[in-house]
């Protein structure tokens, strides 16, 4: 999402193809939450499609993971499947709707044009609801990169080795309903700022570097930027999740379960992000 308008070799590749505070240079995305009883949990800022490039991860993920008995996602490892078959079934309209009759005339007509000059018919592309579109055109593959590959399946995949369980903050459901969810207008909008470009902010790659020198709040603040044209969703993806997931966390905290909490990097920066929040709660903040 920190990105220009697509290009038509952009939209292309998704057609045929049918998802960041000022550190030293050896600090990492991965934080130590004490609270005053001397409990702790660990919080982990992921990337969640990554390249073999990126590899080995700072080490601060696997500390933080052999010092915790459990290892929790944004969402519980066996509901991804569940929650990728949810989204792609609510992402579909039945078979006697289409795209057409619910946005404007205005961008139906714009995605039959730039499309129609790729030779992708509407049929091919109005079956599918905005924000699932939308959704197609942020693949990481399209950026070279692979969720099998991202931070929570390493993590996911030594928490095996070690018999060590797997959680997570959401439900399938849950995490389904935050695109689901949306109005017509909102999935209209969603998929409208795909093409419109960003302001001239930092580049995918030094994206990778804040993540990689634990700078979560330039990540934060970057994904608040690129949906400046419409903030609700942001909160939508961002603020209001964690807001949700602060009572489970502090529950870890308050039954003594050392946990790693691995989430989204961008989860954990700015004024609304998890460090933040648990900062404010009165909880020791220390990042390794």
């Amino acid at each position: 999402m920190f990105h220009n308008a697509p290009s038509p070799v952009r939209l292309l590749v998704v057609a045929t193809m049918y998802g960041w505070a000022a550190t030293t240079l050896n600090a990492a995305s991965v934080w130590k939450v004490s609270a005053s009883d001397g409990s702790t949990i660990y919080l982990g800022g992921s990337m969640h499609a990554l390249t073999s490039k990126d590899y080995p991860l700072p080490g601060a993920y696997t500390r933080a993971l052999d010092a915790s008995s459990r290892l929790i996602l944004e969402v519980d490892e066996k509901a991804v499947v569940e929650a990728s078959k949810s989204l792609g079934k609510a992402g579909e309209y039945p078979h006697n709707d289409s795209l057409k009759n619910h946005v404007d005339p205005r961008t139906y007509n714009y995605l039959t044009r730039l499309l129609g000059l790729l030779g992708i018919s509407p049929d091919k592309f109005s079956r599918y609801r905005p924000w699932f579109l939308a959704l197609l055109l942020e693949s990481p593959a399209f950026h070279g990169r692979s969720e099998e590959l991202g931070v929570e399946r390493y993590l996911i995949g030594r928490a095996h080795s070690n018999r060590k369980p797997v959680g997570g903050l959401e439900s399938a459901g849950e995490h389904a309903e935050i695109f689901s969810g949306l109005s017509d207008q909102q999935s209209e909008a969603y998929l409208l700022l795909e093409f419109i470009p960003q302001s001239a902010g930092v580049t995918n790659a030094q994206m990778m570097q804040a993540w990689r020198k634990g700078d979560a709040d330039a990540v934060a603040r970057e994904f608040h930027n690129a949906y400046a044209d419409f903030p609700s969703l942001a909160q939508r993806l961002l603020d209001n999740r964690n807001q949700k997931w602060m009572p489970k966390i502090e529950n870890y905290l308050q039954t003594k379960q050392t946990c790693f909490v691995v989430v989204g990097v961008a989860h954990l920066g700015g004024p609304n992000g998890l460090v933040a929040l648990l900062r404010a709660r009165g909880y020791k903040i220390e990042q390794l």
